[in-house]
């Protein structure tokens, strides 16, 4: 019988903001400590890529209307991509519509940086 370590997969994760007139105020009250561990999220290998999502209206103004989160992280299984979704002071501060959240395995036709 032989083990073998865990394997790393992608998931793609989708995560709508509230559409409720707050939610904006309660995305950018909270922005700074969300994008402090998306950071440390991104040096330790987690996050491979994401950004925030506009509308395509204001996509080239200077000040975008953000309407979501979208990432591609590395894991090992989907569990671990939904506790951190979930612990995600954008979560946790009812920012994302999670009855919208979508996470799925990702197999990517591109270098992922």
């Amino acid at each position: 019988m032989s083990s073998s370590a865990p394997t790393s997969r992608l998931f793609f994760v989708y995560a709508p903001d509230k559409t409720d007139e707050g939610a904006l105020d309660r995305r950018l009250s909270v922005r700074e400590a969300h994008l402090k561990v998306a950071k440390e999220r991104v040096a330790n290998g987690f996050i491979r890529v994401g950004g925030m999502m506009t509308t395509p209206e204001t996509m080239l103004a200077e000040k975008k209307k953000m309407v979501g989160s979208m990432f591609v992280c590395q894991a090992e299984s989907i569990e671990e991509v939904k506790k951190a979704v979930e612990t995600d002071i954008y979560y946790t501060s009812n920012v994302w519509d999670a009855e919208k959240i979508v996470i799925l395995p990702f197999f990517a036709a591109t270098p992922i940086p």
